[in-house]
């Protein structure tokens, strides 16, 4: 039987039934909410003009906001949450909020179109930030490199990211308000969560969102044709961009046990619907080196949403967060009715779009070792090649690994994205690295063999010749980085960097 969808929305808990599984959060707001200030842009998630936020329980009695785009999440993934939308921020008495009034004073709007979107980043980060009332003692003003950070998802044509920036380090020096009231908004949510599986059907379509472990695996065994969701980033395209049937959805958003994160001294591991966001903020800790792949991994409405378990089963070749993970030798824990299993995660992919999975297997977790032991030593790298720094696809996403014993190479790992059918290892090349000492040549042998571990293909991002070159200096990269001797700084290396040592 059919349950209506239960969320808070403008002061007040919606229910809404009679609408299509796969309605979009912004099909909603404009034609059924008549909350028209969502604008679509793209409709694939990548302009941000459709950016709202959402608020849902943190598990410690309160509330995370999180700035996603409406246009790729499905309706029915809003039950048991909280939506704002630009409407939310005009204040009782008619006056504009702190985000609105600061873009009004910086000159950070032209057009407009895009504004809203950018205010609701710029609210998400205002709310995280805190600010001073008197029923909000903290409050800080986030680095400039954060307010960027946060505008990752928005495109502007017309003003300009300057005033827009300016505007969100001014919006914390405005007449403070009273902040959302998470206290209240917290006890309203707890009412609308659910006990058991939420089911939801339309026309002949059903959506199901379980609880639990068991309760998803039962499900899938009864449905194995039905499409698993979690952050919707992609499927979510299917949708709006190829006009897919996609049948049954079975979502994973609501399985609390896929939202931990558990470190022991040998593994970090990660549940499936871990979202990226949070899943590069616990791996950077154990390996620095992924700082600027988890800047530069889409923007951060697509990260608060996707999940690094929905990431690593769509398998796409260019998924960045594969490459860095095979290197550090993870491993993917699948599960079913029958228990789980675990494998190496380079083991998962088959071909284009084929898995070493049954059709009634999930991806549950992700394993990730920690830096013991003899990874101690351990020589780690990241780098991504697109034709923009921040939310764009990679052309070469390239990751190189290796445990360091005196000068000699143990142990090397080197995974590429954008080089074949799927994240793919490069066998040759790690053999030309085993055992071997770390200088100048043995990079250079590993490069030339990089030719005879792939065979790329030419398309929009690039050609196969761009693509080889470039992987084979991204190896020589590494060697520079990683020398024994001498090793290159960052600042050396890096276009942002040189840039900041520059202008100081």
């Amino acid at each position: 039987m059919t349950q209506p969808i239960r969320f808070y929305h403008r002061n007040a808990i919606r229910e809404v039934s009679g609408a299509s599984p796969t309605r979009t959060v912004l099909q909603y707001l404009r034609e059924d909410a008549r909350c028209t200030g969502t604008k679509e842009g793209c409709a694939e998630g990548d302009c941000g003009a459709c950016t709202v936020v959402v608020g849902e329980p943190d598990g410690a009695g309160g509330v995370a906001f999180k700035a996603v785009n409406a246009c790729v999440q499905f309706l029915p993934t809003l039950d048991g949450r909280a939506l704002f939308t630009v409407e939310d921020l005009r204040q009782p008495d008619g006056s504009l909020h702190p985000v609105q009034q600061a873009l009004v004073d910086c000159h950070g709007s032209q057009c407009g179109f895009c504004t809203p979107g950018f205010a609701m980043s710029m609210f998400a980060l205002y709310e995280k930030h805190g600010h001073a009332t008197t029923g909000c003692a903290h409050r800080t003003t986030p680095l400039r490199e954060e307010i960027s950070n946060a505008l990752t998802g928005n495109l502007c044509r017309c003003t300009g990211y300057r005033p827009i920036i300016d505007a969100a380090e001014r919006m914390f020096d405005q007449a403070p308000l009273a902040p959302v009231d998470v206290q209240a908004l917290a006890r309203t949510l707890d009412t609308l969560q659910r006990d058991d599986t939420f089911h939801y059907e339309h026309a002949g379509r059903q959506f199901d969102a379980p609880r639990t472990v068991e309760a998803l695996a039962k499900l899938k065994a009864e449905k194995p044709g039905a499409r698993i969701l979690a952050g919707s980033t992609d499927v979510g395209l299917w949708v709006t961009k190829q006009l897919r049937d996609i049948g049954d959805i079975v979502y994973v958003g609501q399985i609390d046990a896929f939202k931990r994160v558990e470190t022991t001294h040998e593994w970090i591991e990660m549940g499936a619907g871990v979202s990226v966001e949070r899943a590069y903020a616990e791996l950077v800790k154990t390996y620095p080196e992924l700082e600027e792949m988890w800047q530069r991994f889409a923007s951060l409405p697509i990260r608060n949403a996707g999940t690094l378990g929905g990431n690593v089963a769509n398998g796409s070749p260019i998924g960045d967060s594969m490459p860095g993970l095979i290197a550090l030798n993870a491993r993917v824990v699948l599960a079913s009715i029958d228990g789980t299993r675990e494998m190496p995660l380079e083991d998962l992919y088959l071909a284009y779009q084929k898995k070493d999975m049954a059709e009634h297997e999930v991806v549950a977790a992700v394993r990730v070792p920690t830096r013991t032991g003899k990874r101690a030593n351990l020589r780690f790298r990241t780098y991504k090649l697109s034709k923009r720094f921040d939310s764009d696809i990679s052309a070469v996403c390239a990751a190189f690994a290796f445990i360091a014993e005196g000068d000699v190479i143990r142990e090397p790992r080197i995974a590429f994205g954008g080089m074949a059918a799927t994240p793919k290892r490069a066998a040759r090349a790690e053999a030309a690295l085993a055992d071997a000492q770390w200088h100048e040549a043995t990079a250079q042998a590993a490069m030339r063999a990089l030719g005879e571990d792939y065979a790329p293909l030419t398309d929009m991002r690039a050609s196969s010749g761009y693509r080889l070159e470039t992987a084979k200096s991204l190896l020589y990269r590494f060697w520079l980085e990683t020398r024994p001797h001498n090793p290159l700084a960052k600042s050396r290396l890096d276009v942002r960097a040189i840039e900041l040592v520059e202008a100081k």
